[in-house]
């Protein structure tokens, strides 16, 4: 995948949700650096959105960046993982969701980093057998 294209749509978003969107892909990155289990992190665009893989250990569950019609920002995972499900009993109290899809944020203050790298841990892990 062309890095400029997906430079291009973290320049698209408001400065609020690239800030955080920008908070959460440096997380992504930064955990998957700590787990040689997950390999290479690939960054591509699925549906629009920047998105991470994990090409050569196919460890992970793909994890999305993007803004929902409601505003914010949120980070997705796949809806037929157990992941959000998951991270719903130790996730902060005031965590909003959208189903087993998404974790939502109106500003880059909300972003919890002990928490979602956690999640970040587990979506790209999501393959391995425990």
């Amino acid at each position: 995948m062309n890095v400029a294209h997906v430079e291009s749509v973290f320049a698209g978003f408001t400065d609020a949700a690239r800030a955080g969107l920008l908070e959460l892909r440096r997380l992504i990155f930064e955990v998957a650096a700590e787990m040689p289990e997950v390999g290479r992190v690939e960054e591509a665009l699925r549906w629009g959105q920047p998105a991470y893989l994990t090409p050569e250990t196919k460890s992970g569950s793909t994890i999305r960046l993007g803004v929902p019609k409601a505003g914010g920002f949120a980070f997705y995972v796949n809806c037929q993982t157990t992941l959000i499900e998951g991270f719903r009993p130790i996730a902060p109290p005031d965590t909003r969701f959208e189903g087993a899809r998404a974790v939502l944020f109106r500003d880059p203050s909300e972003i919890d980093p002990p928490a979602m790298r956690l999640l970040i841990g587990r979506a790209l892990t999501y393959h391995l057998k425990p």
